[in-house]
């Protein structure tokens, strides 16, 4: 509480205010089995009540978000464990932390951060997708957003624009942690994003979304273990922020020339037609459909071309 009080007050000089709080339940031994998903009841209440105190933290220094990031919320064999239960009591969790919110007022965005998995051997919020179907079962769409980690989604097998996109047409893209791996190393490296590809993908999805608010960017990043000189830091940050910065230029000259858009929207015309428009209003029945094969014949197949694709994206860059 007097380091909150502390915080408060230097707060109060500055324009600045948190983006989100969260809570630690990793480094602790108690937490070895996971905090929401730990097999001991004590443990999952003392998480509880780190979490109630983050939360109340969080709206008393005017945070705009609350993120549930990783930890160890998984297993490392199923020999050993009930995975049924666990997700139950996940969910539970995560409930009356929806309660709790509401109870105090706090008006802030609920984000998850998905991580497939380190140091568990498999975590269950694995990636978007799974993360999406779990909110799904448990009736909770509608409290809580995703906070992608562009590192994060490398380990899960997938790129950062694949979990970006899975959950903004989802309605569930709420924040970005803007950092990067490498995809030749299988763990979490944290590194300052730096690709203008990439970064350009990123943002394509961003303004796709109408925005982040009241999320944002943040970089979880880290600077390399040799990279001694107190100026690394400032450059790695200042990297960071122009390489966001130039993707979101490049997004607008994509957007101005239309012309990477054109070609995905030929590309889908043929569903502009009457018999398209019935598909996509879920009314394409079978009967139906296999009558127009009858009368069509064998399909010409367009070229994907990708390609072509490939070259106007990368004349933006």
């Amino acid at each position: 509480d007097e380091i909150v009080e502390l915080a408060k007050k230097l707060q109060e000089e500055t324009n600045i205010k948190p983006l989100w709080g969260t809570a630690q339940l990793f480094m602790h031994p108690r937490y070895m089995h996971g905090a929401a998903t730990s097999p001991e009841v004590k443990v999952y209440a003392y998480g509880a009540a780190q979490v109630k105190k983050a939360l109340e933290v969080t709206h008393y220094l005017g945070g705009e978000n609350y993120v549930f990031w990783g930890g160890r919320e998984g297993y490392q064999t199923l020999l050993n464990t009930d995975m049924k239960r666990e997700l139950d009591h996940l969910a539970s969790f995560l409930q009356a932390a929806v309660d709790y919110k509401k109870k105090i007022g706090f008006n802030g965005t609920l984000l998850i951060e998905p991580k497939p998995q380190e140091p568990t051997k498999h975590q269950y919020d694995w990636d978007v997708a799974t993360t999406f179907s779990f909110l799904q079962k448990y009736g909770l769409t509608g409290e809580f957003k995703i906070n992608v980690e562009c590192n994060h989604a490398t380990l899960s097998g997938h790129s950062c624009h694949h979990e970006l996109e899975t959950a903004r047409i989802n309605g569930l893209l709420g924040n970005i942690d803007a950092n990067t791996g490498d995809p030749q190393i299988g763990w979490d490296t944290d590194q300052f994003l730096t690709d203008i590809s990439e970064a350009t993908l990123v943002m394509s999805s961003v303004v796709k979304n109408g925005g982040l608010a009241p999320g944002g960017f943040n970089f979880d990043a880290k600077l390399r273990r040799e990279s001694t000189d107190v100026e690394d830091m400032f450059l790695a940050h200042i990297s960071g922020m122009d390489t966001l910065a130039r993707g979101l230029r490049n997004v607008v000259k994509l957007i101005e020339d239309g012309s990477l858009d054109e070609l995905v929207r030929k590309r889908y015309q043929s569903f502009d037609s009457e018999i398209g428009a019935l598909i996509e209003a879920g009314k394409g029945d079978f009967e139906t459909l296999e009558k127009k094969v009858l009368e069509w014949g064998e399909p010409i197949v367009p070229s994907g071309k990708q390609e072509l694709a490939e070259i106007l994206f990368q004349a933006a860059l």
